[in-house]
């Protein structure tokens, strides 16, 4: 019964990190702006300015479209929980690693990303860099909020990972380590 509600709450959590994910994807994605500098130059700031800001939009749209897949899976492929069997063990341990790999995969794009727009809040002085921000306020302010969109999506899979963790080593035995449980 606990089991079942298990996979219910990771079915619904996937499914919210599958949306946050995609929608940290169109934030980003979709930025622009276009400002008028010197009363000459026209300049256009997109996240493809950015390399960190670019492998975000891909990243984020893989994780999601990861956790669409595993939503679906759960529901066509239905692996009884009850009694674990050596197939369910290797599907366990493959999502656990899966879902261990997208949760740090996510976090270390957001992270970088954050890092290289934190220059373009600040700027450098020693190298010249002008603070872009201070021209193109909207474009930071939806960027500012697509990176916090992903790091709530990033958070959500380090809770999803838990929930793996305890799917795969619910079915071993407490007494003895990585035996499988009597059926």
């Amino acid at each position: 019964m606990v089991v079942m509600e298990v996979l219910k709450v990771e079915s619904i959590l996937r499914v919210f990190a599958a949306i946050v994910f995609v929608i940290t994807a169109c934030l980003v994605g979709f930025d622009r702006q276009t400002k008028l500098l010197f009363g000459v130059l026209t300049r256009t700031a997109t996240f493809r300015d950015l390399n960190a800001l670019y492998a975000v939009v891909w990243i984020d749209s893989v994780a999601a479209a990861y956790n669409v897949m595993q939503v679906l899976r759960s529901y066509l492929l239905p692996v009884s929980m009850e009694s674990p069997s050596y197939t369910h063990r290797y599907f366990a341990w493959g999502i656990y690693f899966l879902d261990q790999i997208i949760a740090y995969i996510v976090f270390a794009g957001n992270t970088a990303a954050m890092q290289g727009s934190m220059l373009a809040v600040t700027g450098e002085k020693s190298f010249g860099w002008m603070k872009v921000c201070d021209k193109f306020t909207r474009f930071c302010a939806q960027i500012g909020g697509g990176l916090f969109c992903g790091y709530i999506a990033a958070a959500t899979m380090a809770v999803i990972s838990s929930i793996s963790a305890y799917s795969l080593f619910r079915i071993y035995s407490s007494k003895y380590l990585l035996v499988l449980k009597p059926k």
